[in-house]
């Protein structure tokens, strides 16, 4: 198969061209024109993240996809991630399905628990519910998206009993599952036979090749058929690796710190940026650097898509768009090549 590749981002609060911060209705307008762009260079897919907090803009990304799906043809839209635990999975499909429906079968549902616990309270759901929640609530949403009468009972909510639910799937539509690296994780994603997506985003990405040959086996011991596996990792494209670097550095410094803040982590530093940029899943630096770093990762896991979380942090929209329109236009294509230039080798 083709390599995919994608870009993903939370709608991060961003800096102004007076080098204040933007209103957020502000930064939700960018995010609408960054896609449209996305879409004009043949990018594989946008995904607009779900949060509940005051630097991230985007709480229901349904509706800044459905404004996205208005202005584009081509590419795929998605979540990148809808948080299900906090969420009643009845509803996630109802919207996913309208918004499959009016972009003509483009739209794509990345689930998961999220990286935050913001909306636990907020949606009066209990965290130590955090384990039942997204296991049943998974299991509610893997049927709807298959069968057109469902029949379901659990703890977290009535029964169902041949219930329908509108609007219905004409044509199917993909659901990924994000994993951070938990091995009951991987398995529950074969075991409702939905699609992976390994969120990577720090360290060398080769130390998730054990949870990539887990899907493998559990596939083949669970009689499923082995489905795409995507990876998600963050990153910036610049001109050179030096502005990259030089770009991104106060804006991942100031993200990093102020959640270290909250999770009581010491000071980010920028030897560890470096470092992370060199050895790990940061994807930093110019078109050609961006480029081998990823066919290098989805050659090592053996999987067929990528996207990268390419804001991070108050970036300006400015360079947002200059970012995006280096990996549509040179990124994407030399890693296809890349790929394709190792397979060759190989057989």
């Amino acid at each position: 198969m083709q390599i995919e590749l994608g870009l993903d981002t939370f709608g991060d609060t961003a800096l102004g061209a007076d080098g204040r911060m933007k209103p957020q209705d502000a930064v939700l307008r960018d995010v609408v024109e960054q896609a449209v762009l996305a879409d004009s260079l043949g990018i594989h897919f946008i995904g607009i993240g779900e949060h509940h907090r005051a630097d991230f803009t985007v709480s229901a990304p349904e509706v800044v996809l459905a404004a996205i799906a208005a202005r584009t043809n081509r590419i795929k839209l998605g979540s990148a991630v809808t948080v299900l635990s906090s969420d009643d999975p009845i509803r996630v499909f109802q919207r996913f399905s309208t918004l499959h429906a009016l972009s003509n079968g483009r739209a794509e549902v990345i689930v998961g628990r999220g990286s935050f616990t913001e909306s636990f309270p907020l949606f009066g759901h209990a965290l130590e519910d955090y384990e039942v929640l997204f296991e049943e609530k998974l299991d509610l949403f893997a049927k709807l998206v298959r069968e057109e009468e469902v029949t379901w009972q659990g703890q977290i909510r009535p029964a169902l009993t041949r219930q329908r639910v509108y609007p219905t799937l004409s044509t199917p539509m993909p659901v990924w599952v994000g994993v951070g690296g938990s091995p009951e994780s991987v398995v529950r994603v074969v075991r409702q036979d939905l699609q992976l997506m390994l969120a990577i985003i720090g360290g060398d990405p080769r130390r998730f090749k054990p949870y990539v040959d887990l899907y493998h086996r559990a596939c083949a011991q669970l009689g499923r058929e082995v489905k795409p596996i995507g990876i998600h990792s963050p990153g910036h494209v610049a001109a050179t690796d030096e502005l990259a670097a030089e770009q991104l550095w106060p804006h991942y410094q100031a993200m990093y710190d102020r959640i270290g803040r909250e999770r009581g982590w010491p000071p980010t530093t920028e030897d560890r940026f470096i470092a992370e940029i060199q050895h790990g899943s940061l994807y930093v630096g110019s078109p050609e650097t961006v480029a081998k770093k990823i066919a290098s990762a989805v050659t090592a896991l053996g999987v067929t898509r990528f996207d990268m979380k390419y804001a991070t942090g108050p970036m300006p929209h400015e360079q947002l768009m200059d970012g995006i329109r280096l990996y549509g236009e040179r990124v994407i294509p030399l890693v296809q090549d890349m790929v394709a230039a190792t397979k060759v080798a190989a057989q």
